[in-house]
C-alpha cells in the first residue's frame, strides 16, 4: 500500500487535507466518497522523496522536520516497538499520532516499504534529510541484530539530549544578540534622530568646533544620508560571503582560519569533538563496527578541518593503530578525550569512556560559554556607557564655550 495526500471538500463545502493509504489513486477517491468528502486533489505523498537516491539533487523538494519533530518520532517509535508491536503496526500508530502532515505522509510512505518487505533502515533511507547516515546506520544495526527497540530508544535518547544541547546553546546566544543588537540601534538612533537636532544650534557659529563634535556631526550626516545604502552593503556582503563559502576548498580555508583564531578555536573544537565522541559512542554501543562508525562519526562534525583530520584517524585505525594513538597523532582531538580513549581501549569499556568524555566536553563548553556570557555583558554596558558619553561630551564641549563662540 501507498501513502496518497489529498484534498476534499466535505458537506459544508470546506476544503479538508489528510494522507490515507490505499493501493490507488481509485481507492483513495472511493474511500473518501464512503467518508462523505468529494475529493479534489489525489497524489503519492512525499512523491519527490519516494524514487530513491537519485532525488538527491532535489533535496530542496524532500521534508524536512525539526530535531524536536525527530525526537518526539522516534521516542514514539522505541516505545512501540518494545511494546512487542509489529513494525508496521508501530509505524501507522506513529503517523496517527502525528499532527503534522508532513510526518505523517513520510510515516506511511516508510510503512509502505516495510510492507513490502524492506528493512526499515532501507525505507527510512529514501528520507536522507530526516534521517541521516548514522541514524540509518543504527537502525541498520538494530535490525540486524534483533534488538531494534534498544536501539531506537538510544538514538531517542541521543537525539533528545541534541535537542537539549542545541536549545541550550541558542538560549545562551540570545541575550548576546539583542543586547548588541539594542546597542547598535539606540546609537544609530541618536546619531540620526537626536544628534542633528542638539548640534543645529552650532550652524550658524563662525568659530571652529572641537574636533569631537566635528567628527560626531560627520558622523551623524553620514548615518542620516547613507546609513540605508551601509544596511544594504552589509546584506550583500553577507550574500557574497555565504556564496563563496559554498565552494568546499573556500569553506575548508575559513574553517582553518576559525581553528587559528584564539578563544574561539577551542570553543568550536569542544563542540565539534563532543559531538563527535557522543556519536561514535552511540553507534559502537549499537553494534556498529568501529571503522564504520568513525567514518559516519567524522560526518556529524561541522569543521572541514576536523572532519579530514576524522578520516585520517579512520585511516589510520584501518592499518591497525589503536584509536588512541590515532587521535594523537592528529593533534586536533582534546588531550583529555584521547587519555580517556586511551582507558577505555584498555579497559575494554571504549564505548563508556566515549560517552564520559562527551559528557566531559560538554560540561567544559557550558561553563566555558558561562564565562564568555559573564564578561560579555559588562563590556557591552562600558561600550555602551562609552558610546553615550562621547556623544554627550561632543555636545557639551561647544556649549562650554559658547560665551566665547557669540562673541
Amino acid at each position: 500500500m501507498t501513502a496518497y495526500r489529498y484534498r476534499a471538500l466535505n458537506s459544508e463545502g470546506k476544503l479538508v487535507r489528510g494522507v490515507l493509504e490505499g493501493d490507488s489513486e481509485r481507492q483513495i477517491r472511493t474511500q473518501l466518497r464512503g467518508q462523505s468528502l468529494r475529493p479534489v486533489e489525489v497524489g503519492v505523498a512525499n512523491k519527490q522523496a519516494a524514487g530513491s537516491q537519485s532525488t538527491l539533487r532535489f533535496s530542496f523538494l524532500q521534508p524536512r522536520i525539526s530535531v524536536g519533530d525527530l525526537a518526539l518520532l522516534t521516542r514514539q517509535l522505541a516505545t512501540l516497538v518494545l511494546s512487542n508491536l509489529p513494525l508496521d503496526e508501530a509505524l501507522q500508530a506513529a503517523a496517527q499520532q502525528s499532527r503534522s502532515g508532513r510526518i505523517k505522509g513520510m510515516l506511511l510512505q516508510v510503512r509502505s516499504r516495510v510492507s513490502e518487505g524492506h528493512t526499515l533502515a532501507y525505507a527510512m533511507g529514501e528520507f536522507p534529510l530526516v534521517f541521516n547516515e548514522m541514524y540509518r546506520a543504527m537502525v541498520n544495526a538494530g535490525e540486524h541484530a534483533g534488538y531494534l527497540g534498544p536501539v531506537l530508544e538510544q538514538l531517542a535518547e541521543y537525539t533528545e539530549q541534541r535537542q537539549y544541547t542545541g536549545q541550550k546553546l541558542k538560549m545562551a546566544m540570545i541575550y548576546p544578540f539583542i543586547l548588541v543588537g539594542v546597542a547598535l540601534a539606540v546609537v544609530v538612533a541618536l546619531m540620526v534622530f537626536v544628534v542633528p537636532e542638539l548640534v543645529g544650534i552650532f550652524a550658524h557659529s563662525k568659530r571652529e568646533l572641537p574636533l569631537l563634535t566635528r567628527a560626531l556631526i560627520a558622523g551623524s550626516d553620514f548615518f542620516r544620508d547613507y546609513g540605508i545604502w551601509l544596511l544594504l552593503g552589509l546584506i550583500l556582503l553577507v550574500f557574497v560571503i555565504r556564496q563563496l563559502l559554498r565552494n568546499p576548498r573556500r569553506k575548508k580555508r575559513w574553517h582553518g582560519l576559525l581553528l587559528r583564531t584564539p578563544g574561539l578555536s577551542r570553543l568550536l573544537t569542544a563542540l565539534d569533538t563532543a559531538r563527535f565522541a557522543s556519536t561514535l559512542s552511540i553507534l559502537m554501543a549499537s553494534g556498529v563496527p568501529l571503522l564504520d562508525s568513525l567514518r559516519i562519526a567524522g560526518q556529524v562534525l561541522t569543521n572541514l578541518v576536523l572532519r579530514e583530520d576524522s578520516e585520517v584517524v579512520a585511516e589510520h585505525v584501518q592499518e591497525g593503530s589503536s584509536l588512541h594513538r590515532a587521535l594523537e597523532q592528529s593533534g586536533r582531538f582534546p588531550p583529555m578525550m584521547v587519555h580517556m580513549v586511551a582507558s577505555g581501549e584498555a579497559s575494554g569499556e571504549l564505548e563508556t569512556m566515549l560517552e564520559r568524555s562527551a559528557t566531559n566536553q560538554e560540561r567544559e563548553l557550558e561553563m566555558t560559554l558561562g564565562t564568555m556570557m559573564s564578561l560579555f555583558e559588562p563590556l557591552m554596558v562600558v561600550f555602551m556607557g562609552g558610546m553615550v558619553l562621547t556623544i554627550v561630551l561632543a555636545i557639551l564641549l561647544p556649549i562650554f564655550d559658547l560665551n566665547t563662540m557669540v562673541k
